[in-house]
């Protein structure tokens, strides 16, 4: 079962032509310690997704779960809460390195196995007319960072992607595949 309100993670899994179901939508607080540093909060969020599932898997189920976080500098940038929040994280993230994490966790009643996977993106200058253009066209407010890198704003802002492509979009699916593999 998959785990995840994103369409996007959907379609990255369907890639896999792996069988899947889409698991309930569960509300989640997504809360983590502050003692964590950025780069460890996609998979201890993924975790706790998992925890909140694991009353659903039965027999030889298994569920997964991801969290997606982008990082600048030190500074988590999650997802905007409204438009004009949305407009100034790309501005923020204007001509700047970030990197972008994800979290994953696969779950069985007898078993965790979890990992993240790393991508550094480098964004170009984008003008305020541009932030604004993407905010109001793809509305992103569903987005860690507040983009998504297969959109517009992808083709118009990343200079450069160092790491996997689909862990930008929110699923690692080459590590996932080779991760299910073991599994």
């Amino acid at each position: 079962m998959l785990a995840s309100k994103s369409p996007r993670r959907k379609e990255l899994l369907a890639m896999l032509d792996v069988p899947y179901s889409q698991a309930p939508a569960i509300d989640i607080e997504e809360r983590f310690p502050p003692s964590l540093r950025p780069t460890e909060i996609p998979e201890y969020l993924a975790r706790l997704k998992a925890e909140a599932y694991a009353e659903l898997i039965t027999g030889n189920e298994m569920i997964i779960t991801a969290d997606t976080v982008v990082i600048l500098g030190n500074e988590v940038i999650g997802k905007p809460d409204n438009p004009d929040a949305a407009l100034n994280m790309l501005l923020h993230l204007s001509g700047k390195e970030h990197l972008v994490v994800t979290g994953v966790a696969i779950t069985t009643s007898e078993r965790q196995e979890t990992f993240s996977v790393e991508s550094h993106v480098k964004f170009g200058h984008i003008t305020p007319m541009e932030a604004r253009y993407y905010v109001e066209k793809y509305i992103p407010l569903d987005k860690a960072g507040s983009y998504g890198i297969q959109e517009w704003i992808g083709a118009v802002a990343v200079e450069s992607i160092r790491g996997s492509f689909y862990n930008v979009m929110g699923l690692p699916v080459h590590q996932l595949y080779r991760h299910l593999q073991k599994f």
